[in-house]
């Protein structure tokens, strides 16, 4: 008797990852579309996340200092509207 089990190949589960993280679908999903076990899709692409994880996520203090700077941006763009307010008050006081 042979075996049962299927073999894929590494560009065959490259296609069938990226379905799943750049389509924004479900891996129950596109496992159902490509006739995929849900698990063994769910295991390729948590192996694909952890050998390339993406470059926008962050370090956790690589998280803390976006916070902090996000919240002096916040500062400085409200000192920035109240200068502008100032200044319009004293051109209209001259005239």
């Amino acid at each position: 008797m042979g075996s049962t089990r299927r073999r894929f190949t590494d560009e065959y589960k490259q296609s069938a990852v990226q379905y799943v993280l750049e389509g924004q679908r479900s891996i129950t999903d596109v496992a159902r579309s490509l006739g995929i076990n849900t698990t063994t899709l769910g295991r390729w692409v948590d192996k694909a996340k952890k050998t390339n994880p993406k470059p926008d996520e962050l370090e956790p203090d690589e998280r803390v200092e976006l916070e902090a700077l996000r919240k002096e941006n916040q500062r400085l763009k409200m000192e920035l509207e109240f200068a502008k307010k100032v200044a319009t008050w004293f051109a209209k006081e001259k005239q």
